[in-house]
């Protein structure tokens, strides 16, 4: 006969065994399923990130069956979260951060700025495809940022670097020297540089802006040290 307690055991059973299947599916080489990310909360996929850029510091990254990974997300993918980093080849967000195929959605451009197609890239990739984070992923000695602090020029490049000049202005009472060899200034205008743009998607976009406030998205802000690979979150 099934009583309460019977029922009470086996929902508390049930929420253990997909907290489990979750982490396992983390940690492992099996690919994102519809399910595990619908289940998964914002602070899960944040911490799922922290963790693989542990295991890529610590040299204990997974090898998996790549392959085999695209024919088992060949007919739909599911990723945790959406990382918008630079084009530098020294930040590759699927290895710093020991993801696979279908674990995340990846959008590059220097400076790692946000503009109208990149948000709408992050809302295809949050309101319909279901991912419940996203960094903004700044770095060290970024040649975008140095360009910008230096008012480059170039092509089509001098206006990319213009959505980076927000951020040389917020450091403006910044110590020393505001020149492109001054690396304390590099990386305090990079750190801002980050974090404006991740304010921005929400100032930006309701989209984003409502799944945040229904807690159903996370929005941060990371840097990517490229002397040591250590990923920091600016939370």
């Amino acid at each position: 006969m099934l009583t309460r307690r019977h029922f009470c055991c086996s929902g508390l059973i049930a929420g253990s065994l997909l907290t489990f299947d979750r982490a396992v599916a983390a940690g492992s080489c099996a690919v994102p399923t519809r399910d595990l990310q619908a289940a998964l909360t914002p602070d899960e996929a944040l911490a799922n990130l922290k963790e693989g850029n542990a295991r890529f510091l610590s040299g204990s990254t997974l090898n998996c069956d790549l392959l085999k990974q695209v024919h088992a997300t060949s007919a739909g993918q599911f990723p945790s979260a959406v990382v918008i980093g630079c084009i530098d080849s020294r930040v590759p967000p699927e290895l710093v951060f020991d993801q696979r195929i279908g674990d995340i959605f990846s959008a590059r451009v220097a400076g790692n700025v946000v503009n109208d197609d990149i948000v709408g890239s992050c809302e295809f990739a949050t309101k319909l495809s279901g991912a419940r984070l996203i960094v903004v992923l700044g770095h060290s000695e970024c040649g975008a940022v140095k360009g910008a602090i230096d008012g480059a020029e170039l092509g089509e490049l001098t206006q990319l670097l213009a959505k980076i000049k927000p951020a040389v202005t917020v450091c403006k009472d910044a110590p020393g020297d505001h020149i492109s060899k001054n690396k304390s200034f590099v990386q305090q205008v990079a750190v801002a540089n980050a974090k404006l743009a991740a304010d921005n998607l929400t100032k930006t976009s309701g989209v984003l802006r409502d799944l945040v406030d229904a807690k159903q998205l996370k929005i941060v802000a990371a840097m990517h040290d490229v002397s040591t690979g250590r990923v920091s979150f600016l939370e």
